[in-house]
């Protein structure tokens, strides 16, 4: 039982460097470990690495200078090219 004395506090987590997210996003990216798994691993909470797998794939649609839009229209041109030849 809790006393008034117990109070709730926010675990903290060390900062972590450039290096290390992009270690992190690349081996969840590769499939080698899960978002849960590197939080346990890294000690860092899922919700952050969630935002640098946000943060990673906004900077390499900015480095191919293509938008969502565009990606989703090149994606759904390749599907019907597919269905096309599957025919």
């Amino acid at each position: 039982m809790k006393t008034k004395k117990d109070h709730w506090r926010k675990k903290s987590y060390q900062k972590v460097n450039l290096e290390t997210k992009l270690l992190v996003v690349d081996q969840i990216l590769t499939g080698h470990i899960s978002s849960t798994q590197a939080s346990k691993k890294y000690d860092v909470p899922r919700t952050t690495i969630t935002y640098w797998l946000t943060k990673y794939s906004t900077l390499v649609q900015q480095s191919n200078g293509m938008s969502k839009n565009d990606e989703i229209k090149k994606l759904k041109e390749k599907i019907e090219e597919l269905e096309f030849q599957n025919h």
